[in-house]
């Protein structure tokens, strides 16, 4: 079985370059077969992208899916507070179904944005939970045939939140080593066009790990083939806690844990020195930029064009919705585009630089060599933008729309071939029956937070 996308008008490629592609595409066996002035052949299934911006799938590089029902909390906090008020304080509450609805709600924003592969950072795994959130996990991605990688979190100690926070989540370290190889023994695949991958991700490597214990983690992963990732450098309380406690910033401070490397990448970087970036760029560390969640958090801009220019990975990512009401790779290329601008003027940023960050950027910084890119031979993940809303009449130049206007949504998406959205639905997803899951999920939080309150 063979499908033609064809008519296409405005296409990006995904590449460094900012290339633009026309005409038409030809997908086989799950993969791109051709592509050019190629016209159907008899019997093929025929896709028309008239009215359509094409790119390749885009890659989501760090999530939180559990944080998809804790929205519009703390609304006005910094990230220490909010951290102590939102995933610290509700994570007692996350049975199964409640993470499975979270879930659900997270992936299919993410598919009706153009995300056809997924990095979730779930760092939540208790004893007094009677499900593993990682098999949960990885169920929900399959249903939605999405490309997922469980970042598998853990901490064996936890941060003082003072009084009336629950107790954190912590295990053992060779109950996280010991839990993490067998996740990956269960869903790892390592091939280039794997569906499931696994990485060992500690959640926050100075506040929540002995410094003893992260080179060990690091030769453990390695030693499975999976790669390392973890939150670094989210705020400037970063830096100073590792000066404080360790003589050093975080970058050179897990550069002496043999922490960098082309196998690892580190969520939102926002506070770092020109050395540092340039140690990132150097050892090949890719950065998961989150943009929004930093912005709604107060916490910074990262230093993402700087990196880039060095010759580092960057990639796009959104953060967890209740660090940004929102899982909206759209929006996400919008804050890059925007932010950098008002940081740097309009050179800091440009539109295929942002697209290149959403795709190629991203499969190179989830080690996936066959995902990102519009060319022969690479893997069928693409996204087919829709320009009939009234946000993209009007542009002179329509290629630009799922950048610019924050909010394109996907006419049809596919992976390996198999559409994940077709005709703007998510074939398996009823929409109502998840509104009505996500408002008792929801409102059964709210209860749980108002008993907590003081009398």
């Amino acid at each position: 079985m063979t499908l033609l996308i064809q008519n296409i008008a405005h296409g990006w490629v995904g590449d460094a370059a900012g290339t633009r592609v026309a005409g038409a595409l030809r997908i086989k066996d799950g993969v791109i077969a051709d592509m050019g002035d190629l016209v159907p052949r008899p019997g093929e299934e025929v896709l028309d992208a008239t009215g359509c911006v094409v790119t390749p799938g885009l890659v989501n590089t760090h999530h939180h899916l559990f944080q998809s029902v804790l929205k519009g909390l703390a609304i006005d906090a910094a990230l220490d507070v909010w951290l102590q008020e939102v995933p610290y304080s509700f994570w007692p509450r996350i049975s199964e179904e409640t993470l499975r609805v979270s879930a659900r709600i997270g992936l299919a924003e993410l598919a009706l944005s153009g995300a056809t592969t997924v990095c979730d950072h779930h760092y939540v795994f208790s004893e007094r939970y009677d499900y593993d959130p990682a098999d949960v996990l990885f169920e929900e991605a399959a249903r939605f045939g999405i490309r997922f990688v469980l970042a598998r979190g853990g901490m064996t100690q936890g941060r003082d939140f003072g009084p009336g926070t629950p107790p954190p989540p912590i295990e053992s370290l060779r109950g996280f080593l010991d839990r993490t190889a067998a996740t990956a023994a269960r869903w790892h695949d390592p091939s280039d066009n794997a569906m499931t991958r696994v990485a060992c991700a500690p959640t926050t490597p100075n506040f929540n790990f002995v410094p003893e214990a992260l080179p060990e983690i690091a030769a453990e992963a390695r030693h499975l083939g999976l790669r390392l990732h973890a939150h670094l450098s989210e705020n400037e309380g970063y830096a100073a806690q590792t000066l404080a406690s360790f003589g050093q910033r975080p970058v050179p401070w897990l550069a002496s844990k043999d922490w960098l490397g082309p196998d690892v990448w580190f969520a939102h970087l926002v506070d770092l020195t020109p050395d540092e970036v340039t140690m990132l760029a150097e050892t090949g560390t890719a950065m998961a930029h989150c943009p929004q969640a930093n912005a709604r958090l107060g916490s910074g801009i990262a230093p993402a064009p700087a990196l880039y220019a060095k010759g580092g990975t960057v990639s796009l990512a959104v953060d967890g919705a209740g660090a940004n009401e929102a899982a909206h790779m759209g929006g996400a290329m919008y804050a890059a585009f925007a932010l950098h601008r008002a940081a740097l003027g309009v050179a800091g940023s440009q539109v295929g630089k942002i697209i290149h960050w959403a795709t190629q950027g991203g499969a190179q910084t989830l080690g996936l060599p066959k995902v990102g890119t519009l060319a022969p031979g690479m893997a069928a993940d693409i996204a087919l933008f829709d320009l009939s809303a009234p946000q993209n009449l009007g542009l002179h130049d329509t290629a630009l729309a799922p950048v610019i206007t924050g909010s394109a949504t996907v006419r049809h998406s596919l992976v390996a071939g198999r559409f994940v959205v077709r005709d703007g639905q998510i074939p398996h997803l009823e929409m109502p029956r998840l509104a009505a899951d996500a408002a008792r999920t929801t409102a059964n939080l709210a209860q749980f937070a108002k008993d907590l309150e003081p009398a």
